[in-house]
Order: C-alpha cells, then structure tokens, then sequence
C-alpha cells in the first residue's frame, strides 16, 4: 500500500473515531508529508528509530512546541499502522520531545478591549460594525477563532441568554452571554444580509461576502491586526487569541472559580486552564503588599 493512501486511511480514522477538526487533520498532513519527503517515500517497515531521530533533528530552526507536535504526529501514525499490521514493531518508542517552556498568555487590558470595540462600533462601514461584534462576541465568550467565524445564525438563545459553541471535536458547550452582547448582535443581524449578494441566504452568522461559507480566520486575523493599528495599540500585541487570554485571566482576576472557566473555554483538562493562575493583576500584588502580616510589620 502506498505511503499517500496509508495517510488518508490514518486521516480517516483519526476523523471517524477520535473526532479530529478539520484544521488538526491539515496539521497531521502536513507534517506526515514533511517526514516521508525527506525519508524519500521509503516504505513504512524500513523506518527506524535513527530515520525519526535524524528528522527531529533537522527540525532544529523550529519552536519546541511545533517539533514535539510533529513527533506526536508521527507517534499516531505509526501507532495507526502497527495497529494495522503494516508494521512489525514500532520505531517512534523511547523518542522524547523537546522540552517546553510555556509562555504566560498574552492579554489586553479592560481599556484596551473596550477600545478596540468602540473604534469599531464608531463607523459606517459595515465591515467594521461586524469586526466590533466579533471582537465583543469572542471576548465575551472566551471562544477560539475557528469557533467565532463558523457560529451559525442561530447559535443564540436570547431568553436564556446562553449560546452554544461547537468545539474541538464537535463538543458542544454553552457559555452564558451578556444582554448587552446579544443586543449589539442583533442590531448587527439587521444589517448582515449587505454581506450577502443576489439576494441570497446564508446558515452562517458571519458571511462570506466573496463565497457561501463563513468568513475565513485568516481575514479576522488581518482585520483584528489593522483595527489594532487603528486605536493604537501595537498590532504584535494581539491575535485572536488574545482576547480568549482575555477573556479568562480578566474573569480570575474578579474571582471567578478555575473550574467555571475551564468549561467556558472548552478545556478538556483543568491543568490547560491552570496557566492563568499565574498572571496577577496589579489589584492582587496590592492588596498582598497592603495586608500580608510580614508587610505590615516591615512598616511598623
């Protein structure tokens, strides 16, 4: 069987039964390509643990996070194929990863957000009126991007004031909204059809204006970083997922409880979400610095 088909059958079990999203099975072809590109397209059974090793090492001018998921990658795959029995024994055991240091997440301040929204709100292009609707909607809700552009038009219960997420993996969560939110997101609907030619209907809630689908996360990604520019904020400083950052370390930073964020943000573990515990607001360190008993008694 040839190494082009054993991807696509790997891909479709990976699809069928763990439930991978469209944009995790882009990334396990890529790297799968990568790999038998420069082992040659040797066949599967004559890969060894030094073939996978050499590769690794060649992957030197990229970030530790993008090599150990490639090695990840290619862990499935041959796990896939010895399942499969087009392998004998496994060449990716006792291969480690690089180590990872994580980086604290990137956030904005509250001032910073409700900048961005009013810059958006405060003109007559319809353009920017949606782009201050996501922009509220994604860090309202703390949603990934893939999860913003592909909302349907009826994500929204507005009595229950909830709407409900599709996640990784098809999961599906509800996140409570503000009446505030759905009320700009209705004024927007208003206007949503100018996004749509000849008259013609759309499922999506943000809608292509040049095809039937959604908006693409390439160009939010391109109108959050001019829409930055615009307020003055430094585009290197945002992404789209800097407003999910947002969105968690402002809810810690008020109170809220780990766990509830965690199902908010759709994490399938608590130690993902357990990363923002380590960002402190200047409002925390103030209060230590004003009430710990060791401070007061330095004064004193």
């Amino acid at each position: 069987m040839s190494a082009d088909t054993l991807i696509e059958n790997f891909l479709e079990m990976m699809s069928a039964e763990r439930g991978a999203a469209q944009n995790t099975l882009e990334a396990y072809r890529r790297d799968l390509e990568q790999f038998w590109s420069y082992t040659g397209n040797r066949p599967p059974a004559s890969i060894t643990p030094e073939d996978i090793s050499t590769f690794i090492g060649s992957l030197q001018n990229f970030a530790p996070k993008t090599i150990a998921r490639k090695l990840s990658t290619l862990r499935e795959y041959f796990k896939f194929l010895y399942t499969e029995k087009e392998i004998k024994t496994l060449p990716t055991d006792n291969l480690s990863a690089p180590k990872q240091t994580k980086p604290l997440p990137k956030y904005l301040t509250v001032e910073e957000i409700k900048k961005l929204i009013s810059t958006a709100q405060n003109t007559n292009d319809i353009r920017w009126q949606r782009m201050a609707v996501m922009t509220e909607l994604m860090y309202a809700c703390g949603l990934r991007v893939s999860e913003l552009i592909s909302l349907p038009e009826n994500c929204i219960n507005a009595d229950k004031k909830q709407i409900l997420i599709r996640g990784k993996g098809s999961k599906e969560r509800l996140i409570p909204i503000a009446a505030n939110t759905i009320n700009n997101i209705s004024k927007y609907i208003e206007l949503r059809d100018r996004f749509l030619k000849n008259g013609r209907r759309s499922q999506w809630l943000f809608p292509s204006r040049s095809s039937s689908g959604h908006l693409t996360r390439d160009a939010f990604y391109k109108d959050l970083k001019e829409l930055a520019a615009r307020c003055g904020i430094s585009p290197a400083k945002i992404s789209p997922h800097t407003l999910r950052h947002s969105f968690a370390t402002h809810l810690l930073n008020n109170g809220a409880d780990l766990r509830s964020v965690q199902q908010m943000l759709g994490h399938s573990s608590i130690a993902t979400t357990e990363i923002y515990t380590h960002i402190i607001n200047d409002k925390l360190i103030n209060t230590v610095l004003k009430n710990h008993p060791l401070n007061n008694q330095k004064r004193s």
